[in-house]
């Protein structure tokens, strides 16, 4: 019931979104303006916004590197791709659950738990990327200084954020070399405010931690940071050939600020796909560099309809080639059995080659 009422919920903050993004422009203009684009621009668009994954693949097999040494690169794209399609497709973000299931379906060498835990990293790392480089962007002379906020100068949200980056880092060590002391702490403060909710956090601050192994280790910290980079600055890039394809002029860092309001905004309920949000945050951060609405409003559909459409094609396809329902992949699986993973399909992907490198 309760995700039942999320989901609507989502749905109606997707629609109610989409109608105040276009209400104030015309369609007529947003149809022109995408009929004029640059076909080949586009297409290039929706390429660098598909790659943006096997990257994402490649830094989560550094991230379970701690667990699980060297996995496939092949079965964790597959995961990944699996799980970018269940999110656009099905409400509530079931598609992190969906991405670790997937990979378990493939290989015995990973709980389902511990590539779930993997996956608190992985977004971890992309908040503090993401935010890092809209800081970068509000450093940008292009930036328009005299703007204001959410009715604050950019100079404070400058500093806002970096304390807030540091504070974040501070957290993440502390619970990495600490976690003892951090367990403690949670379990005092869960006995005299949820004592239901004590021994769930704690195993949840277990797995945690222990996905935080790879910042003990300066080189797969730095790996991993390396990769997270690449990916957002790649997505970025996608974002910037999009505006050249609709004919706006902005420069990169309006992309990666953009990037960023997207990225905090789709962290709200919405319908799947994020539809709606996308398109309002994208004509609202355009908005701020003297973007017309019609032509930002141009840009966030036809960006968003061409990349939605790769990764989603072929996550369908990799479920279809793994024997695996959509009803698999909406719910959490059972937990783990001594450790072991899912039981392996009838029809996996994963060779015997695969299953033996590293």
């Amino acid at each position: 019931m309760k995700n039942r009422w999320r989901n609507a919920l989502g749905i109606a903050l997707s629609v109610g979104f989409l109608a105040w993004t276009l209400h104030n422009v015309e369609l007529r203009s947003v149809e022109e303006h995408l009929r004029k684009s640059n076909l080949l621009l586009f297409l290039a668009t929706a390429v660098a916004g598909t790659l943006i994954f096997p990257l994402r693949a490649r830094r989560w097999r550094t991230i379970l590197d701690p667990v699980a040494l060297h996995l496939p690169l092949g079965m964790l794209w597959r995961a990944t791709a699996i799980g970018m399609m269940v999110n656009n497709v099905v409400p509530a973000r079931a598609g992190e659950v969906a991405r670790a299931y997937a990979l378990t379906r493939e290989t015995r060498r990973i709980s389902f738990s511990a590539a779930f835990a993997s996956l608190a990293v992985d977004r971890m790392f992309d908040a503090f990327v993401v935010l890092a480089l809209m800081l970068l962007a509000l450093l940008d002379p292009a930036f328009p200084r005299a703007m204001r906020i959410a009715g604050q100068p950019v100079t404070t949200w400058i500093g806002s954020g970096a304390v807030f980056l540091g504070a974040v880092a501070v957290v993440l060590y502390a619970i990495v070399f600490f976690p003892q002391r951090a367990i403690t702490l949670y379990e005092m403060f869960a006995r005299r405010v949820a004592p239901r909710f004590e021994q769930r956090g704690r195993e949840v601050l277990l797995a945690f931690a222990s996905g935080l192994s790879v910042l003990r280790h300066p080189g797969r910290f730095a790996a991993v940071l390396g990769w997270t980079v690449a990916h957002w600055l790649l997505n970025a890039f996608a974002f910037w050939l999009g505006f050249k394809a609709v004919g706006i002029t902005a420069p990169f860092s309006a992309a990666l600020l953009l990037q960023g309001l997207i990225a905090i905004g789709v962290a709200a309920p919405s319908a799947p796909g994020f539809f709606g949000i996308f398109e309002y945050l994208g004509q609202q951060g355009l908005r701020l560099y003297g973007v017309d609405p019609a032509l930002a409003t141009s840009w966030a559909i036809g960006f968003h309809i061409l990349t939605f459409i790769p990764i989603t094609l072929i996550g369908i396809y990799y479920v279809g080639r793994l024997g695996l329902h959509l009803s698999e992949l909406r719910q959490s699986p059972p937990a783990d059995n001594g450790g072991e993973a899912a039981p392996a399909p009838t029809a996996s992907l994963a060779s015997p080659r695969d299953e033996r490198e590293g």
